[in-house]
């Protein structure tokens, strides 16, 4: 493991408001305050924040078409001891916003890399959703090509976990077009618009009646989106039965053991649940 060498700078990964500029910790301003640099995806739109707080830290650009480019300048910086804190235009960084090769050579230096945590869109959205919160997937933005948009929406098509993703306000219909082709009309959604701003708008219903209602109501196909799926009902009896098959098959040739976990691999089911169920004397090896 690289040791970290205290006389360098410290990489702060600051979390800023996602729309309310109320929505941004003490510590966060302090920080931004006090580093030598900020590196803001679009320093135009980060400054009318810093504006805000009286911030006056210089301002260099950070964003997905320079990033690679500003790595050695970056880490040359922190090298030398100056402390830098990288925001993106909107909430958390990284978080479908540039940053990841930036944080990881950084790391790969051996230099300290410290959050500081704020706001998230997908987050903000999940908790006011009304889904369930305890497993949950993020996929972010869906590609913007149909057929790729298409395939990876049905390798999500049997998905237990709420999913959440984020839509662009001229792509919203494609895409829950193609969420109710493959997850069908009656699968329940949630489409939180502008989260913290004037117009916050967070609606449950399912993928049909969703399309219908913004059909209906063009000021609500404005703005940023975040959007929930529902995870797939699983019918408990059918996934044992498969569950069952695929073990047969796989103990022709392998132990109790080895069948039950691969078995329970491929299905999802608790291998604990298959295994006391497929336990029997001549099975066992």
């Amino acid at each position: 493991m690289t040791k970290i060498v205290e006389t360098q700078g410290v990489l702060y990964i600051v979390a800023t408001p996602i729309g309310n500029l109320a929505d941004i910790s003490l510590r966060a301003l302090e920080v931004l305050k006090e580093v030598d640099l900020i590196a803001a995806e679009d320093t135009r739109h980060s400054k009318l924040l810093l504006n805000n707080y009286s911030i006056k830290t210089k301002l260099t650009a950070l964003h997905e078409h320079n990033e690679r480019q500003q790595l050695k300048t970056v880490l040359t910086k922190l090298k030398h001891g100056e402390n830098i804190a990288l925001i993106s235009d909107a909430g958390t960084p990284l978080i479908s916003d540039p940053g990841f090769p930036l944080v990881q050579a950084v790391k790969d230096a051996g230099i300290k890399v410290v959050p500081i945590p704020g706001a998230c869109a997908a987050i903000a959205a999940l908790s006011a959703a009304g889904m369930p919160t305890d497993r949950f997937i993020f996929e972010g933005f869906l590609p913007a090509k149909a057929g790729a948009r298409e395939q990876r929406l049905q390798a999500l098509e049997h998905e237990v976990r709420t999913m959440i993703f984020y839509l662009s306000p001229h792509r919203i219909f494609k895409v829950l077009s193609d969420m109710q082709a493959v997850f069908g009309s009656d699968r329940e959604v949630v489409v939180a618009r502008e989260l913290t701003k004037k117009f916050e708008t967070i609606k449950k219903d399912n993928i049909a009646n969703i399309i219908s209602w913004l059909t209906n109501d063009s000021n609500q196909q404005k703005g940023e989106f975040v959007c929930l799926v529902a995870g797939a009902v699983v019918d408990e009896n059918a996934l044992m039965q498969e569950s069952e098959r695929i073990y047969k098959i796989l103990r022709e040739e392998l132990s109790h053991k080895q069948a039950v976990a691969l078995a329970a691999k491929i299905t999802g089911i608790k291998k604990s649940k298959l295994y006391n169920l497929m336990l029997s004397p001549d099975q066992v090896v």
